[in-house]
């Protein structure tokens, strides 16, 4: 799952963050991912199975923990490249009693915002 490039403010699932943080495959995932990479890439760098690999990063995605984006090659297969989207993950109690996530991101440059915008247009043409 892509997460929504206009979306700077998506609240994840509190449940979605605590299963993906919960995991010590996705720990060992986020704690690989220093650039962005792909999913062969990861596998080998966590010593995490491929097939694994894939699922886990289904569940950080899901959680807005990754961001996925695309590794432009020049013979035209393209891939799918993961990065961290987060700085800092707070957990806290609501003043209705209820837990709440708050997820800490670090700032879109203005060349990512336009390229996230050029790829939404080039989505609906």
């Amino acid at each position: 799952m892509v997460r929504d490039p206009f979306a700077d403010e998506d609240i994840p699932d509190l449940q979605d963050v605590l299963d993906a943080l919960d995991d010590p495959d996705c720990r060992a995932i986020v704690r690989a991912l220093d650039e962005p990479m792909t999913a062969d890439e990861i596998s080998n760098r966590a010593d995490v199975p491929l097939s694994t690999t894939y699922r886990k990063l289904d569940l950080l995605t899901e959680a807005s923990l990754l961001e996925e984006g695309t590794e432009i090659r020049p013979d035209g297969q393209h891939a799918s490249q993961y990065s961290v989207a987060f700085e800092e993950v707070v957990i806290g109690l609501a003043d209705s009693r209820e837990f709440e996530v708050e997820v800490t991101r670090q700032p879109r440059t203005a060349d990512e915002r336009l390229a996230d915008l050029w790829s939404e247009v080039r989505k609906e043409t």
